[in-house]
Protein backbone atom coordinates (compact mmCIF):
# COMPACT_ATOMS: atom_id res chain seq x y z
CA UNK A 1 0.00 0.00 0.00
CA UNK A 2 1.37 3.41 -0.93
CA UNK A 3 1.67 6.42 1.32
CA UNK A 4 -0.84 8.20 -0.91
CA UNK A 5 -3.53 5.57 -0.34
CA UNK A 6 -2.73 5.53 3.38
CA UNK A 7 -3.34 9.27 3.51
CA UNK A 8 -6.60 9.09 1.57
CA UNK A 9 -7.99 6.44 3.91
CA UNK A 10 -6.64 7.44 7.29
CA UNK A 11 -5.99 11.15 6.80
CA UNK A 12 -4.35 13.35 9.34
CA UNK A 13 -2.78 10.78 11.70
CA UNK A 14 -1.08 8.81 8.95
CA UNK A 15 0.16 11.97 7.25
CA UNK A 16 1.75 13.13 10.52
CA UNK A 17 3.40 9.73 11.03
CA UNK A 18 4.68 9.58 7.47
CA UNK A 19 6.10 13.09 7.30
CA UNK A 20 7.92 12.47 10.60
CA UNK A 21 9.13 8.93 9.95
CA UNK A 22 9.39 8.75 6.14
CA UNK A 23 10.00 12.38 5.15
CA UNK A 24 11.88 11.91 1.87
CA UNK A 25 9.28 9.52 0.46
CA UNK A 26 6.34 11.51 1.79
CA UNK A 27 7.50 14.80 0.27
CA UNK A 28 7.28 13.12 -3.14
CA UNK A 29 3.64 12.26 -2.49
CA UNK A 30 2.90 15.76 -1.19
CA UNK A 31 4.43 17.29 -4.31
CA UNK A 32 1.97 15.49 -6.59
CA UNK A 33 -1.27 15.47 -4.60
CA UNK A 34 -3.99 18.10 -5.21
CA UNK A 35 -4.58 20.70 -2.50
CA UNK A 36 -5.70 24.26 -1.86
CA UNK A 37 -4.50 26.81 0.65
CA UNK A 38 -7.85 26.45 2.44
CA UNK A 39 -7.65 22.66 2.63
CA UNK A 40 -4.10 22.78 3.99
CA UNK A 41 -5.23 25.19 6.68
CA UNK A 42 -8.52 23.60 7.72
CA UNK A 43 -7.49 19.98 7.31
CA UNK A 44 -3.99 20.16 8.72
CA UNK A 45 -2.37 23.37 10.00
CA UNK A 46 -5.32 24.65 12.05
CA UNK A 47 -5.51 21.31 13.88
CA UNK A 48 -1.84 20.68 14.63
CA UNK A 49 -1.00 24.32 15.40
CA UNK A 50 -3.33 24.10 18.38
CA UNK A 51 -1.15 21.50 20.15
CA UNK A 52 1.56 23.83 21.59
CA UNK A 53 -0.75 26.55 22.96
CA UNK A 54 -3.31 24.09 24.33
CA UNK A 55 -0.67 21.86 25.92
CA UNK A 56 1.13 24.85 27.39
CA UNK A 57 -2.10 26.28 28.79
CA UNK A 58 -3.16 22.98 30.39
CA UNK A 59 0.32 22.30 31.73
CA UNK A 60 0.53 25.71 33.37
CA UNK A 61 -2.90 25.40 34.96
CA UNK A 62 -2.53 21.80 36.17
CA UNK A 63 1.15 21.59 37.11
CA UNK A 64 1.99 25.24 37.50
CA UNK A 65 5.25 26.89 36.49
CA UNK A 66 8.36 26.39 38.58
CA UNK A 67 10.80 29.24 39.19
CA UNK A 68 13.72 28.93 41.61
CA UNK A 69 12.08 26.02 43.41
CA UNK A 70 8.73 27.81 43.78
CA UNK A 71 5.70 26.67 41.79
CA UNK A 72 2.93 29.08 40.89
CA UNK A 73 -0.17 28.80 38.70
CA UNK A 74 -0.45 31.60 36.13
CA UNK A 75 -3.74 33.53 35.96
CA UNK A 76 -6.41 31.60 34.05
CA UNK A 77 -7.65 34.46 31.87
CA UNK A 78 -4.18 35.77 31.08
CA UNK A 79 -2.95 32.30 30.16
CA UNK A 80 -6.00 31.65 28.00
CA UNK A 81 -5.58 34.92 26.11
CA UNK A 82 -1.88 34.18 25.63
CA UNK A 83 -2.65 30.69 24.27
CA UNK A 84 -5.19 32.07 21.80
CA UNK A 85 -2.78 34.77 20.65
CA UNK A 86 -0.01 32.20 20.21
CA UNK A 87 -2.33 30.02 18.12
CA UNK A 88 -3.47 32.86 15.87
CA UNK A 89 0.04 34.17 15.34
CA UNK A 90 1.37 30.70 14.50
CA UNK A 91 -1.23 30.38 11.73
CA UNK A 92 -0.39 33.85 10.45
CA UNK A 93 3.30 32.95 10.58
CA UNK A 94 2.77 29.85 8.45
CA UNK A 95 1.10 31.90 5.74
CA UNK A 96 3.88 34.49 5.79
CA UNK A 97 6.50 31.74 5.44
CA UNK A 98 4.53 30.35 2.48
CA UNK A 99 4.48 33.80 0.86
CA UNK A 100 8.24 34.09 1.32
CA UNK A 101 8.84 30.61 -0.13
CA UNK A 102 6.70 31.49 -3.13
CA UNK A 103 8.31 34.89 -3.65
CA UNK A 104 11.84 33.47 -3.45
CA UNK A 105 11.19 30.61 -5.90
CA UNK A 106 12.18 32.50 -9.12
CA UNK A 107 15.39 33.76 -7.47
CA UNK A 108 16.52 30.15 -7.06
CA UNK A 109 15.09 28.83 -10.36
CA UNK A 110 12.16 27.21 -8.60
CA UNK A 111 8.55 27.19 -9.79
CA UNK A 112 6.42 29.94 -8.27
CA UNK A 113 3.23 28.34 -6.92
CA UNK A 114 1.31 29.56 -3.86
CA UNK A 115 -0.28 26.20 -3.07
CA UNK A 116 3.02 24.32 -3.33
CA UNK A 117 4.63 26.91 -1.07
CA UNK A 118 1.85 26.44 1.46
CA UNK A 119 2.45 22.68 1.40
CA UNK A 120 6.11 23.21 2.28
CA UNK A 121 5.33 25.66 5.09
CA UNK A 122 2.52 23.62 6.67
CA UNK A 123 4.10 20.17 6.52
CA UNK A 124 7.55 21.40 7.58
CA UNK A 125 6.10 22.70 10.84
CA UNK A 126 4.65 19.28 11.72
CA UNK A 127 7.46 18.23 14.06
CA UNK A 128 7.45 21.56 15.93
CA UNK A 129 3.70 21.37 16.44
CA UNK A 130 3.70 17.74 17.59
CA UNK A 131 6.61 18.38 19.97
CA UNK A 132 4.45 21.07 21.56
CA UNK A 133 2.84 18.25 23.55
CA UNK A 134 5.83 18.50 25.91
CA UNK A 135 4.19 21.68 27.17
CA UNK A 136 1.76 19.51 29.16
CA UNK A 137 4.57 19.00 31.65
CA UNK A 138 6.34 22.36 32.05
CA UNK A 139 9.55 20.65 33.18
CA UNK A 140 9.73 18.96 29.77
CA UNK A 141 8.89 22.03 27.69
CA UNK A 142 12.54 22.68 26.85
CA UNK A 143 12.56 19.39 24.93
CA UNK A 144 10.18 20.94 22.41
CA UNK A 145 13.32 22.31 20.77
CA UNK A 146 13.76 18.79 19.37
CA UNK A 147 10.65 19.27 17.27
CA UNK A 148 11.75 22.69 16.10
CA UNK A 149 15.11 21.34 14.94
CA UNK A 150 13.50 18.41 13.20
CA UNK A 151 11.21 20.83 11.37
CA UNK A 152 14.33 22.48 9.93
CA UNK A 153 15.30 19.09 8.53
CA UNK A 154 11.83 18.58 7.05
CA UNK A 155 12.11 21.97 5.37
CA UNK A 156 15.57 21.11 4.03
CA UNK A 157 14.22 17.90 2.46
CA UNK A 158 10.92 19.23 1.14
CA UNK A 159 11.67 22.72 -0.14
CA UNK A 160 13.66 21.85 -3.30
CA UNK A 161 11.46 18.86 -4.13
CA UNK A 162 8.06 20.53 -3.82
CA UNK A 163 9.12 23.90 -5.28
CA UNK A 164 11.12 22.17 -8.03
CA UNK A 165 14.34 24.11 -7.46
CA UNK A 166 17.50 22.72 -9.07
CA UNK A 167 19.78 20.89 -6.67
CA UNK A 168 22.63 23.34 -7.31
CA UNK A 169 20.57 26.16 -5.79
CA UNK A 170 18.53 24.15 -3.31
CA UNK A 171 20.87 24.84 -0.40
CA UNK A 172 20.78 28.60 -0.88
CA UNK A 173 17.00 28.53 -1.22
CA UNK A 174 16.72 26.51 1.99
CA UNK A 175 19.11 28.81 3.84
CA UNK A 176 17.16 31.96 3.02
CA UNK A 177 13.83 30.34 3.91
CA UNK A 178 15.13 29.02 7.23
CA UNK A 179 16.47 32.46 8.13
CA UNK A 180 13.04 33.93 7.44
CA UNK A 181 11.42 31.16 9.51
CA UNK A 182 13.75 31.97 12.41
CA UNK A 183 12.90 35.66 12.13
CA UNK A 184 9.18 34.90 12.22
CA UNK A 185 9.63 32.61 15.21
CA UNK A 186 11.43 35.41 17.05
CA UNK A 187 8.77 37.97 16.14
CA UNK A 188 6.05 35.63 17.41
CA UNK A 189 7.94 35.26 20.69
CA UNK A 190 8.27 39.03 20.80
CA UNK A 191 4.52 39.55 20.58
CA UNK A 192 3.41 36.66 22.81
CA UNK A 193 6.02 37.07 25.51
CA UNK A 194 6.82 40.79 25.15
CA UNK A 195 10.38 39.64 24.44
CA UNK A 196 12.42 42.09 22.34
CA UNK A 197 15.24 41.09 20.04
CA UNK A 198 17.64 42.95 17.81
CA UNK A 199 17.01 43.56 14.17
CA UNK A 200 17.37 40.59 11.86
CA UNK A 201 16.50 41.22 8.24
CA UNK A 202 15.84 38.89 5.36
CA UNK A 203 15.72 41.20 2.38
CA UNK A 204 14.81 40.40 -1.20
CA UNK A 205 15.67 37.08 -2.76
CA UNK A 206 19.28 37.13 -1.72
CA UNK A 207 22.07 36.50 -4.18
CA UNK A 208 24.92 34.08 -4.70
CA UNK A 209 28.46 35.12 -5.42
CA UNK A 210 31.12 32.73 -6.56
CA UNK A 211 33.75 31.98 -3.99
CA UNK A 212 35.34 29.15 -5.89
CA UNK A 213 39.06 28.84 -5.42
CA UNK A 214 41.63 26.19 -4.70
CA UNK A 215 39.35 24.75 -2.04
CA UNK A 216 36.48 24.39 -4.50
CA UNK A 217 34.16 26.59 -2.46
CA UNK A 218 30.49 26.32 -3.34
CA UNK A 219 30.06 30.08 -3.00
CA UNK A 220 28.65 32.59 -0.56
CA UNK A 221 25.05 33.57 0.05
CA UNK A 222 24.35 37.22 0.88
CA UNK A 223 21.00 38.07 2.42
CA UNK A 224 20.27 41.43 3.97
CA UNK A 225 23.37 42.20 6.02
CA UNK A 226 24.25 38.55 6.63
CA UNK A 227 26.64 36.26 4.79
CA UNK A 228 26.39 32.48 4.75
CA UNK A 229 29.30 30.23 3.75
CA UNK A 230 27.70 27.53 1.60
CA UNK A 231 30.61 25.13 2.15
CA UNK A 232 29.89 25.17 5.88
CA UNK A 233 26.18 24.94 5.16
CA UNK A 234 26.69 21.87 3.00
CA UNK A 235 28.83 20.27 5.71
CA UNK A 236 26.05 20.89 8.23
CA UNK A 237 23.53 19.46 5.77
CA UNK A 238 25.50 16.22 5.66
CA UNK A 239 25.24 16.06 9.45
CA UNK A 240 21.51 16.57 9.09
CA UNK A 241 21.22 13.75 6.58
CA UNK A 242 23.15 11.43 8.87
CA UNK A 243 20.93 12.42 11.78
CA UNK A 244 17.88 11.69 9.63
CA UNK A 245 19.20 8.22 8.83
CA UNK A 246 19.82 7.61 12.52
CA UNK A 247 16.27 8.65 13.36
CA UNK A 248 14.81 6.32 10.72
CA UNK A 249 16.97 3.41 11.90
CA UNK A 250 16.02 3.97 15.54
CA UNK A 251 12.33 4.30 14.74
CA UNK A 252 12.28 1.13 12.64
CA UNK A 253 14.28 -0.83 15.18
CA UNK A 254 17.14 -1.40 12.75
CA UNK A 255 20.64 -2.28 13.84
CA UNK A 256 23.84 -1.00 12.33
CA UNK A 257 26.19 1.95 12.33
CA UNK A 258 23.49 4.46 11.37
CA UNK A 259 21.34 3.79 14.43
CA UNK A 260 21.24 6.81 16.71
CA UNK A 261 22.77 6.45 20.13
CA UNK A 262 20.46 6.96 23.07
CA UNK A 263 20.46 10.30 24.83
CA UNK A 264 22.85 10.56 27.77
CA UNK A 265 21.17 9.16 30.87
CA UNK A 266 19.95 11.56 33.52
CA UNK A 267 22.30 9.98 36.08
CA UNK A 268 25.33 10.88 33.97
CA UNK A 269 24.09 14.39 33.17
CA UNK A 270 23.34 15.06 36.83
CA UNK A 271 26.97 14.37 37.65
CA UNK A 272 27.85 17.49 35.64
CA UNK A 273 25.70 19.70 37.87
CA UNK A 274 28.15 21.12 40.45
CA UNK A 275 27.45 20.68 44.16
CA UNK A 276 28.52 24.30 44.65
CA UNK A 277 30.16 27.22 42.83
CA UNK A 278 30.94 30.88 43.60
CA UNK A 279 29.33 30.56 47.04
CA UNK A 280 26.12 28.95 45.71
CA UNK A 281 24.91 25.66 47.23
CA UNK A 282 22.85 23.08 45.36
CA UNK A 283 19.31 22.25 46.46
CA UNK A 284 16.65 20.20 44.66
CA UNK A 285 17.61 18.29 41.51
CA UNK A 286 15.09 17.20 38.85
CA UNK A 287 15.47 15.01 35.75
CA UNK A 288 13.14 14.54 32.77
CA UNK A 289 13.34 12.77 29.42
CA UNK A 290 11.22 12.42 26.31
CA UNK A 291 11.32 11.90 22.56
CA UNK A 292 9.73 12.79 19.26
CA UNK A 293 9.92 11.07 15.87
CA UNK A 294 12.76 8.80 16.90
CA UNK A 295 14.69 11.51 18.75
CA UNK A 296 15.30 11.24 22.47
CA UNK A 297 16.37 13.95 24.86
CA UNK A 298 17.26 14.33 28.52
CA UNK A 299 17.00 17.38 30.75
CA UNK A 300 18.41 17.78 34.26
CA UNK A 301 18.21 20.88 36.40
CA UNK A 302 19.15 21.95 39.91
CA UNK A 303 18.24 24.83 42.19
CA UNK A 304 21.03 26.87 43.79
CA UNK A 305 21.02 29.61 46.41
CA UNK A 306 23.43 32.06 48.04
CA UNK A 307 21.78 34.28 50.61
CA UNK A 308 18.87 36.00 48.86
CA UNK A 309 20.14 35.03 45.40
CA UNK A 310 18.57 32.04 43.61
CA UNK A 311 19.48 30.27 40.41
CA UNK A 312 18.29 27.38 38.25
CA UNK A 313 21.00 25.56 36.29
CA UNK A 314 19.97 23.10 33.57
CA UNK A 315 21.59 20.81 31.00
CA UNK A 316 19.63 19.42 28.04
CA UNK A 317 20.93 16.69 25.74
CA UNK A 318 19.49 17.22 22.24
CA UNK A 319 21.09 13.96 21.04
CA UNK A 320 20.69 13.32 17.29
CA UNK A 321 18.98 16.69 16.84
CA UNK A 322 22.46 18.17 17.16
CA UNK A 323 22.82 17.62 13.42
CA UNK A 324 20.00 20.09 12.87
CA UNK A 325 21.38 22.49 15.44
CA UNK A 326 24.58 22.47 13.39
CA UNK A 327 22.66 23.73 10.36
CA UNK A 328 21.07 26.55 12.33
CA UNK A 329 24.47 27.52 13.70
CA UNK A 330 25.84 28.17 10.20
CA UNK A 331 23.59 31.19 9.69
CA UNK A 332 25.66 33.36 12.01
CA UNK A 333 22.56 35.08 13.36
CA UNK A 334 23.44 37.76 15.90
CA UNK A 335 20.99 39.99 17.73
CA UNK A 336 21.40 42.68 20.34
CA UNK A 337 18.96 44.90 22.19
CA UNK A 338 19.83 47.54 24.79
CA UNK A 339 17.19 49.15 27.02
CA UNK A 340 17.20 51.40 30.06
CA UNK A 341 16.50 48.32 32.15
CA UNK A 342 18.98 45.88 30.63
CA UNK A 343 19.95 44.06 27.46
CA UNK A 344 19.56 40.89 25.40
CA UNK A 345 22.11 39.26 23.11
CA UNK A 346 22.33 36.27 20.80
CA UNK A 347 25.52 35.31 18.99
CA UNK A 348 28.68 33.23 19.13
CA UNK A 349 31.14 33.38 22.04
CA UNK A 350 34.29 31.25 21.78
CA UNK A 351 32.73 29.49 18.79
CA UNK A 352 29.55 28.47 20.65
CA UNK A 353 26.03 29.85 20.17
CA UNK A 354 25.30 31.89 23.30
CA UNK A 355 22.27 33.75 24.66
CA UNK A 356 22.48 36.46 27.30
CA UNK A 357 19.70 38.44 28.98
CA UNK A 358 19.81 40.87 31.92
CA UNK A 359 17.23 43.01 33.76
CA UNK A 360 18.60 45.67 36.12
CA UNK A 361 15.41 46.40 38.09
CA UNK A 362 14.81 42.82 39.17
CA UNK A 363 18.51 41.94 39.12
CA UNK A 364 17.67 38.82 37.15
CA UNK A 365 18.85 37.26 33.94
CA UNK A 366 19.72 34.22 31.87
CA UNK A 367 22.85 32.89 30.24
CA UNK A 368 22.83 29.92 27.89
CA UNK A 369 25.43 28.10 25.78
CA UNK A 370 25.00 25.43 23.07
CA UNK A 371 27.90 22.98 23.41
CA UNK A 372 29.08 20.62 20.65
CA UNK A 373 25.82 21.28 18.75
CA UNK A 374 24.22 18.93 21.25
CA UNK A 375 24.08 20.13 24.87
CA UNK A 376 22.23 23.26 25.95
CA UNK A 377 23.44 24.65 29.29
CA UNK A 378 21.34 27.45 30.78
CA UNK A 379 21.58 29.42 34.02
CA UNK A 380 18.52 31.42 35.09
CA UNK A 381 19.01 33.60 38.17
CA UNK A 382 17.34 36.20 40.37
CA UNK A 383 19.20 38.38 42.86
CA UNK A 384 22.38 37.21 41.15
CA UNK A 385 24.58 38.99 38.61
CA UNK A 386 25.80 38.03 35.15
CA UNK A 387 29.18 36.95 36.50
CA UNK A 388 27.36 34.44 38.72
CA UNK A 389 25.41 33.08 35.75
CA UNK A 390 28.57 32.69 33.70
CA UNK A 391 30.29 31.04 36.67
CA UNK A 392 27.47 28.50 36.78
CA UNK A 393 28.00 27.60 33.11
CA UNK A 394 31.72 27.36 33.72
CA UNK A 395 31.17 25.08 36.72
CA UNK A 396 29.29 22.62 34.50
CA UNK A 397 32.30 22.49 32.20
CA UNK A 398 31.51 23.03 28.49
CA UNK A 399 34.84 21.42 27.56
CA UNK A 400 33.91 18.30 29.51
CA UNK A 401 30.57 18.07 27.72
CA UNK A 402 32.35 18.40 24.37
CA UNK A 403 34.43 15.35 25.29
CA UNK A 404 31.28 13.52 26.37
CA UNK A 405 29.68 14.24 22.98
CA UNK A 406 32.58 12.49 21.23
CA UNK A 407 32.23 9.24 23.20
Amino acid sequence: MTIASDFNKSGLVDRVKNILLKPAETWGVIDQEPATVNSLYTGYAAILAAIPPVAGFIGGQVFGVGVFGITYHPPFIGSLVGAILQYVLSLVGIYIVALIIDALAPSFDGQKNRVQAMKVAAYSYTAAWVAGIFGLVPALSLLSILGGLYSLYLLYLGLPQVMHAPQAKAMGYTAVTVIVAIVIMFVTSLIVGALGIGAITAAGGGHLTSGAGSSGSAGTLHIGGATVDLDKLNAAAKQMEQAGKQVAASTNGEAGDTKAAAAISSDILQSYLPSSFAGYSRGDVEANSGGIAGFSGTNVEAQYSKGDAHMKLSITDLNAAGGFAALAGQFGVETSKQTANGYEKLGKVDGRMTTEEWHKDSKSGKYGVLVADRFMIEADGEGADMDDLKAAIGAVGPNKLEKLAKK
